[in-house]
């Protein structure tokens, strides 16, 4: 076999100081139980590398799911030798044959040698693995611009050979900053608020609003569909599906309708507050956008703000739409966010919504029911799933 690991490179967790290990720890175990049900497979952990030893493992089904595993700056297939200039140019020769694209016309050599008791330079490696390909391939040598670089890593414990380096998540280990509640509405923007988030190392939970008959079960569906997407990072999701139809159209009822959707954030954050307290969520998460509606301009934002001292944290505050709905495509939740099931936000939506709410007129139109109780009664009658990749 030409590949016998995987190497994993950390990116930003090297510029962690006193609490780099346990970045790198947290990472390690996030790695290892991605691959519980490949036991075949061993892990190598050093100080800026990590190394999944394949053993013979096919590697399509590791790479694919590399890309969802957050902390990770980028991947190699690679073929370790021992360090030898002949064996080092056998391994290069063999997987430039197993890799060969006939788009491919030129090439580079780059060697780096950290371990500096190796016979050869970086320099002489180069020179000495070119003339091989040049002798073996009808490849010529390109140092500005190549078709196929292909790097050579003589370190400690062995050389290290790869062609093709794949872009990671990047960001922090999934578990590294906590866990917070995400607000998903089933629209474009909050499972990228959660993906965001789940990049910087928190692991969410997630609760939605629903409005049966107003709002469909195909609405719900759409959420845990787009639920489903952001669990390939995550392995499961908690999810609270809130009935929220009687607390709706009482707002409804006592409020002018200016002031509806307001009054409504003011409700949904209540009850997020408490679901985020019960299961230890260090914050509040959604894809509030500045200015993008009116509930989401900064007046608005005070205001409904006003019922929680939690933390609450909006990864798209200064976004701009396009960028998201890109976001959105590459994390694969556009095509099934933008399918015609509406949340009720949308159904409920006021015609003449206030952009400049304010909170003494908030607190008036509150005190004409009892919201208390009915929040009480949202929160006992909420269904809780957890959302797997594979269901």
């Amino acid at each position: 076999m030409i590949y016998s690991e995987i190497m994993i490179r950390y990116g930003e967790l090297t510029l962690k100081k006193k609490n780099r290990k346990d970045f790198v720890d947290c990472l390690f175990n996030n790695l290892k139980n991605a691959f519980l049900d490949m036991p075949s497979l061993s892990f190598e952990k050093q100080y800026d590398r990590m190394y999944i030893h394949l053993n013979d493992e096919d590697y399509d089904e590791i790479l694919r799911r590399l890309k969802y595993i957050s902390g990770i700056s980028s991947y190699s297939l690679v073929s370790k030798v021992e360090k030898n200039i002949d064996l080092i140019k056998d391994s290069v020769l063999a997987m430039i044959k197993d890799k060969y694209d006939p788009n491919w016309h030129t090439f580079k050599v780059v060697a780096s040698r950290s371990d500096k008791s190796f016979n050869m330079i970086s320099d002489e490696i180069n020179r000495d693995v070119a003339t091989a390909i040049l002798r073996n391939t009808d490849l010529k040598v390109d140092v500005h611009n190549p078709d196929l670089k292909i790097k050579i890593e003589v370190r400690l414990d062995a050389c290290y050979i790869y062609i093709t380096k794949y872009e990671g998540l990047k960001g922090f280990p999934l578990g590294s900053g906590g866990k917070g509640l995400l607000m998903i509405s089933g629209g474009i923007d909050s499972p990228v608020a959660g993906f965001l988030m789940m990049k910087k190392g928190v692991k969410i939970e997630a609760i939605h609003f629903s409005s049966p008959p107003y709002t469909s079960d195909m609405a719900v569906f759409k959420v845990k569909t787009l639920l489903k997407e952001l669990a390939k990072i995550q392995g499961q999701i908690k999810f609270y599906n809130i009935p929220f139809t009687d607390l709706q159209v009482k707002i409804y009822e006592c409020c002018d309708e200016s002031y509806a959707i307001t009054i409504m954030r003011r409700m949904m954050y209540r009850i997020a507050d408490f679901v985020a307290r019960k299961d230890n969520c260090l914050c509040i998460i959604n894809g509030e956008s500045v200015g993008q509606v009116a509930s989401q301009t900064l007046n608005s934002m005070q205001v409904i703000n006003e019922v929680t001292n939690n933390v609450i944290i909006r990864p798209l505050a200064i976004m701009d739409k396009n960028d998201i709905i890109k976001i959105a495509t590459e994390i694969n939740t556009y095509a099934t966010s933008i399918l015609p099931y509406e949340d009720c936000c949308t159904i409920f939506d006021p015609k003449n919504p206030t952009t400049k709410p304010r909170l003494d007129k908030c607190i008036y139109y509150e005190s004409k029911f009892d919201f208390t109780t009915m929040i009480k009664e949202c929160i006992e009658k909420a269904t809780v799933e957890y959302i797997k990749v594979d269901d």
